[in-house]
């Protein structure tokens, strides 16, 4: 939630300055863009454009699934490791992204939280998998699924950008078996019989 509140606090205090769906302006305020960041040496961008959104629905869209996915994750790994795996994976996905327009040579302004949603969307499908398909509410095959359409959608639509949400997704994923225990299921017998807890 705190995330979330950044987030949202950072796109009104910019769109009070001008307007978040303009290239130049964003990328005045942290955005990224490879060539630039080359020229400059300055790689700050791949950190602070995690906190910029180009437009309102970009915010919404994005925070909404920080909330429901992250809310799952945080309680069942912990908050400093739900933070690295957050940030980890948002640097990781800008770094993919930067890699990718350097080889293809195609460049654009961008920014979002998007990389490091798809992160802990790629360490909860971890923990999902090590409890046997599912955690709380959500199961693996739903995450599976809501991966599968959200890269499809990205790479049938333009303006997305697809690689920090694979470079996102993989960091995830490796970085929840790196840092993710299952907690063990004691077994109890008491006066009603023997249950799990």
């Amino acid at each position: 939630m705190i995330l979330a509140a950044v987030n949202v606090a950072v796109f009104f205090f910019l769109s009070f300055q001008g307007m978040t769906e303009d290239a130049g302006f964003m990328l005045e305020h942290g955005a990224m863009y490879v060539p630039l960041m080359l020229e400059q040496g300055k790689y700050s961008p791949l950190f602070t454009s995690m906190f910029l959104h180009f437009g309102f629905s970009h915010l919404v869209n994005n925070m909404v699934m920080l909330l429901v996915i992250g809310w799952n994750l945080e309680l069942e790994i912990g908050r400093i490791k739900f933070v690295i795996i957050y940030f980890a994976s948002g640097l990781c996905g800008n770094v993919a992204s930067a890699l990718w327009d350097l080889r293809t040579g195609d460049y654009a302004v961008s920014a979002g939280a998007s990389g490091a949603i798809f992160g802990i969307t790629g360490a909860l499908l971890y923990v999902a998998i090590r409890n046997r398909g599912q955690i709380g509410n959500v199961t693996g095959r739903g995450l599976m699924l809501m991966v599968v359409l959200s890269l499809y959608y990205g790479f049938s639509s333009g303006g997305v950008d697809n690689f920090a949400h694979i470079g996102g997704l993989a960091s995830g994923f490796v970085l929840a078996v790196l840092l993710y225990w299952k907690r063990n299921r004691e077994y109890r017998t008491d006066s009603w019989g023997g249950g799990y807890y």
